[in-house]
């Protein structure tokens, strides 16, 4: 990091997110994924960001 202290964190039960109208089309959403410039995934790949789970 460079040196910044995060004073507040959040957890899941901290934030709601409240449904809306969206004018995104499903259709047109890409879940491709990135492994490398040449190769692609069609299926979303995250990782979860909690050091728990991802052990970072």
């Amino acid at each position: 990091m460079n040196g910044k202290v995060l004073k507040e964190a959040y957890t899941y039960d901290d934030l709601l997110l409240v449904p809306a109208y969206s004018k995104v089309v499903p259709v047109n959403v890409s879940l491709e994924t990135k492994l490398t410039k040449k190769i692609k995934l069609n299926i979303p790949v995250l990782s979860a960001a909690m050091d728990t789970v991802t052990e970072s």
